[in-house]
């Protein structure tokens, strides 16, 4: 049975996009729309700040996009394969930070490459949709940008495996300890925690289990400003 969204100001479920195109239709008609325009349309109520209000911003993209991944392990358009990223975009056209893909597995089986791995699986094809981060502007009045369809370059996918390879490869001997944020060219490893007692099992160099933080894969904001820089030079 088919999943779908559902929209507070239609009070109707809306079906996920039949296609790519549909899906890049949708996401279009956003552009220049400002984030109290779009939650008006589902009867919401835009945030003083999002640091409280985590989450809220890709939720209301979803929702009005027709994602129907849910809490699912898939991308947010499961039968297209699509995932959806939010680009938080500074006024110099630079992207204001780092964004999360997924969570670093720590207890890694032996034997997975990169092809089979989760994060390559969500990095295959990314709708990215560019949002205003210029702290001048309150959060109700940042508009949306035009949205972009991506799928890395043969070029990317190699320096994306190898920041992936170099990383697990430290993990698999139980080295998580020398991984740093410093490390990876596109890639980057970081806590992904609420606290500092949200504690998960790894294991160490002798093979022990101990507990440490989660982390989560970020791409280096460098990488998603190339992305965009890409996409608007073809324009």
């Amino acid at each position: 049975m088919a999943t779908f969204a559902y929209n507070v100001a239609m009070h109707k479920l809306i079906p996920p996009p039949r296609n790519e195109q549909e899906l890049l239709t949708r996401a279009h008609a956003l552009a220049g729309m400002t984030l109290a325009q779009l939650a008006e349309q589902q009867h919401g109520e835009v945030p003083q700040n999002l640091q409280r209000a985590k989450g809220w911003l890709g939720q209301l993209i979803e929702q009005q996009l027709g994602a129907d991944a849910g809490n699912q392990s898939q991308p947010d358009f499961v039968g297209l394969g699509v995932e959806l990223k939010t680009l938080p975009v500074q006024p110099n056209g630079v992207p204001k930070e780092s964004t999360y893909v997924c969570t670093v597995p720590l207890q890694q089986p032996f034997g997975e490459n990169w092809s089979h791995s989760w994060l390559c699986r969500k990095l295959r094809r990314v709708l990215w949709l560019p949002i205003q981060a210029d702290r001048r502007l309150p959060i109700a009045q940042r508009r949306i940008g035009m949205a972009i369809l991506w799928s890395p370059s043969l070029q990317d996918d190699a320096i994306l495996r190898q920041d992936w390879e170099d990383i697990m490869e430290l993990i698999s001997i139980g080295r998580i300890d020398a991984i740093s944020a410093r490390m990876g060219t596109y890639v980057q490893v970081r806590p992904k925690a609420a606290n500092r007692r949200a504690l998960t099992a790894t294991t160490d160099a002798d093979g022990h289990s101990v507990m440490t933080l989660p982390r989560g894969f970020y791409l280096r904001s460098r990488f998603t400003a190339q992305i965009l820089h890409e996409y608007y030079a073809q324009l």
